[in-house]
């Protein structure tokens, strides 16, 4: 009778170790967005057609009520303005949506390695102060922000708060959200990250004529185009945000007078755009492109 031989011993495989990282994207998905480069200054224009539209909507609405049209009360300032800035939210997912469905990483709403971020956001910051105070000195310039005195903060305790809302958490994150996550953004795939960072800080710097007095035009830019660059050398959208929103609170707390009150001002706002901006990205950090 046949003996059945015994069967082989079992191979020894080294043990693979613990799981890899869940990855943040789709493997093959580039963390770079290829918006077409033209639909940058389109959803632009139709960020402030809308914009506009609104403002009107929202004025007859209150000369409906019993607002003066020429004179129209403060609320009716604040909400045009919020308007405004949604209305670039709106525009800017609308028009990344002809290319495929956005995704919140796409707009620069992903993590990022503190300390780098902290650094860089700090050197953006002083450059941009330094830079200020420079051309402030040269140019000999006395004018102050007119921004919310123009939107009735000092007519009552809801307009002030109402404005600190809207100038230190609505604008940060709307502006951001447009100009770096979304018009940057689509000029890097046409020239790169220098010549879209200058374009977009001189539209950063442009838009804002009429709620700025006219020399801080060219800070402003300035400002936009350090934004840019924070945003190309941190990956994230976060530390943009974080340095429009202290810079914001600066500006609005001199123009009330404050000293104390600023840093309380500044924590605040940051708390609750952490709040809001948080749970629609993610925390983990992707790597930085080029």
């Amino acid at each position: 009778m046949t003996s059945i031989p015994p069967p082989p011993p079992p191979v020894a495989y080294p043990h693979p170790g613990p799981p890899p990282e869940l990855p943040e994207l789709p493997e093959g998905l580039s963390p770079q967005p290829r918006w077409p480069a033209w639909t940058a200054p389109v959803a632009l224009i139709a960020g402030f057609v809308v914009a506009v539209f609104g403002a009107i909507v929202i004025g007859v609405v209150a000369g409906v009520a019993g607002s003066s049209l020429e004179h129209p009360p403060p609320s009716v300032e604040i909400l045009a303005t919020a308007f405004q800035d949604i209305a670039l939210i709106g525009s800017a997912l609308l028009f990344a949506r002809l290319s495929r469905r956005p995704r919140p990483w796409q707009f620069g709403l992903r993590g990022t390695r503190f300390w780098p971020a902290l650094g860089w956001l700090a050197l953006s910051w002083v450059v941009f102060i330094c830079f200020s105070a420079a051309w402030v000195a040269a140019l000999d310039i006395k004018s102050k922000d007119r921004l919310p005195s123009e939107l009735g903060a000092d007519e009552s305790t809801v307009a002030l708060v109402s404005v600190a809302v809207l100038v230190c958490v609505l604008a940060p994150i709307a502006e951001e959200f447009f100009f770096r996550g979304y018009f940057f953004t689509a000029l890097r795939s046409w020239k790169g990250v220098w010549p879209a960072a200058v374009i977009t800080g001189l539209v950063f710097g442009a838009i804002h004529v009429g709620s700025a007095p006219a020399p801080y035009l060219v800070p402003l830019a300035v400002f936009g185009v350090l934004l840019c660059l924070l945003y190309w050398r941190t990956g994230s959208l976060y530390p943009c945000i974080v340095l429009h929103a202290l810079n914001n609170c600066l500006a609005f707390g001199v123009s009330q007078k404050w000293d104390w009150q600023v840093p309380l001002l500044m924590v605040g706002a940051l708390t609750v755009i952490s709040a809001v901006i948080l749970p629609l990205g993610g925390v983990r950090r992707r790597p930085r492109t080029t």
